[in-house]
């Protein structure tokens, strides 16, 4: 399944080390961030718990850049 969320992130830089931080979670299969649309797009690994994994994606996230956030 994918889902789409908004995001805040401040430069391209960091959006892309928001991609990699979301790929690297548990439950996400593939995910990509578009820094000119302020978009994330999450692929969820099959029976994933969707709000479970965004946590964990937005924590993950906030290690790499403590400025960024994710609508969930």
């Amino acid at each position: 399944m994918k889902k789409t969320y908004k995001i805040y992130v401040d430069c391209a830089n960091c959006a892309n080390k928001m991609e990699t931080a979301a790929k690297n979670t548990a439950g996400v299969a593939d995910a990509v961030v578009n820094f000119m649309t302020q978009k994330m797009t999450v692929d969820f690994e099959e029976g994933a718990d969707d709000a479970a994994v965004m946590k964990a994606v937005l924590k993950n996230c906030k290690k790499v850049e403590r400025d960024c956030e994710i609508e969930l």
